[in-house]
């Protein structure tokens, strides 16, 4: 892993991915016993309950070969004879975070929505991105959000041991929001190392919440920030531990802390 990488991740994760592994782990040892048991006691139960857990990863791995089904044959892939500009600032990026394959990056007609995502299908390392983004966004601002999904994949994310060690664990009350909106600022503060523009980074995430090309050039980033102290305290708090993303008004002034840890 990226030394960049290790010096821009959010403290919070370090903290609450070792949670959420221990707690991952713990259940993982107590389903198996509770399995194990069940063959001796109730072994009729107990087979029904193996069919079942194999019918669901069958289930999943039909859905992912459907979406890469999908992408492959309805997106356009990026490469080197294929939008060369915005593939190269893939490549780029993913060589400044130490992954050994630049993703297989797909852009896609989002139909006016401003978003971006990593995925981890069958071993493989995508990112997708949409056009509205691509479209609305500067390009240190489209090098921002690329290097913000390459950061769910240089950070170990995706990585698809840990997720399964680790998912049990997201079924503890408000642990796996927790964890996830702490992964987001990291992913965020790599997206700024690697646009080497602050004000483009946090222009981008505003973009989300404006999603308007006209606006752009017209984005206060510290009034955006400033209406962190007009949401409601106690409403905000209860919304913010059941999401899985941070407020934009936080991540937008989480910027600059995050661009600090790497010196």
């Amino acid at each position: 892993m990226s030394e960049i990488v290790n010096r821009l991740r959010h403290p919070k994760e370090r903290i609450y991915s070792a949670m959420i592994l221990t707690a991952g782990i713990v259940l993982w040892t107590l389903f198996f016993f509770i399995i194990i048991a069940s063959l001796f006691l109730k072994p009729f139960n107990a087979i029904i309950d193996i069919l079942e857990i194999i019918v669901i990863v069958l289930v999943v791995m039909a859905a992912g070969a459907w979406y890469r089904a999908r992408a492959f044959g309805n997106m356009i892939m990026l490469g080197t004879e294929q939008c060369p500009t915005l593939y190269n600032m893939v490549a780029e990026g993913a060589r400044s975070l130490g992954l050994a394959q630049t993703p297989t990056t797909f852009l896609y007609n989002s139909h006016g929505l401003v978003n971006a995502m990593a995925r981890r299908l069958f071993g493989r390392r995508y990112v997708f991105l949409t056009s509205a983004l691509v479209e609305i966004e500067t390009d240190e601002q489209v090098k921002f959000v690329i290097g913000h999904e390459l950061g769910h994949h240089a950070a170990g994310h995706l990585n698809p041991m840990q997720y399964i060690l680790k998912l049990p664990g997201h079924f503890v009350p408000f642990l796996g929001p927790a964890y996830s909106r702490a992964r987001e600022y990291t992913c965020d503060s790599i997206g700024a190392h690697l646009s080497q523009d602050f004000e483009a980074s946090r222009t981008a995430l505003q973009m989300l919440g404006c999603g308007c090309k006209r606006l752009n050039n017209q984005m206060n980033c510290d009034a955006f920030i400033a209406q962190e102290a007009m949401v409601p305290s106690i409403f905000g708090f209860i919304s913010e531990i059941f999401r899985s993303h941070p407020r934009l008004t936080r991540r937008v002034g989480a910027i600059r802390q995050g661009l600090e840890r790497q010196f």
